[in-house]
């Protein structure tokens, strides 16, 4: 499937490896897509996040992701049906982070040195480039671009998505931005 990316794409993946390397992490996640996106200033997508507003907001994306991390990856919605059901998910960060320290619960490595060679890519990581496959066969595209990357993290359930949509970035609006008016589907 890599032959298929466009040379934007392909920087997309190099950058999400060198985020999970920065951060310790075992894998390539899609939070490290979405990161390696937002580092980006030419392609398809910065275009259109640029054109949403999201120039400048980095910061806030970082910060929200470093939040999900440190509730073990939880997104926002998934910690409000926790306290539906009386689990109070900041409580139980606050007293793992009282024992073992900050950010215990994010499953980054304190000896980042442990690592040596190519990370391979989790779940989540995984489920996006499928669906970013998705999507641009749907759009009837020849190669897969970092547009469809970003489209994928839209409509993939998980924080990332929740992310973007807080910041008004939908699929329905990266949609508008790179394609005008067509009809938004979700390859």
């Amino acid at each position: 499937m890599f032959e298929r990316f466009t040379k934007d794409a392909r920087a997309v993946v190099v950058g999400a490896a060198g985020h999970a390397e920065e951060m310790g992490a075992q894998a390539v996640d899609a939070e490290h897509l979405l990161l390696a996106l937002l580092d980006r200033e030419a392609g398809r997508a910065s275009i259109a996040l640029a054109a949403l507003g999201l120039t400048g907001r980095g910061d806030a994306i970082r910060e929200a992701l470093g939040e999900a991390r440190r509730r073990a990856g939880l997104s926002q919605a998934e910690a409000e049906a926790l306290a539906g059901l009386g689990i109070d998910v900041s409580e139980i960060v606050a007293r793992v982070e009282e024992v073992h320290g900050v950010g215990a619960m994010s499953g980054d490595r304190k000896d980042r040195g442990w690592w040596s060679g190519r990370r391979s890519f989790g779940r989540g990581a995984k489920e996006t480039l499928e669906k970013a496959l998705r999507i641009a066969v749907a759009r009837r595209d020849r190669h897969i671009g970092d547009e469809h990357f970003l489209l994928a993290l839209t409509v993939r359930p998980g924080v990332p998505a929740e992310v973007l949509a807080d910041h008004g970035v939908t699929y329905e609006s990266v949609v508008r931005v790179l394609y005008g008016g067509e009809a938004a589907q979700a390859g």
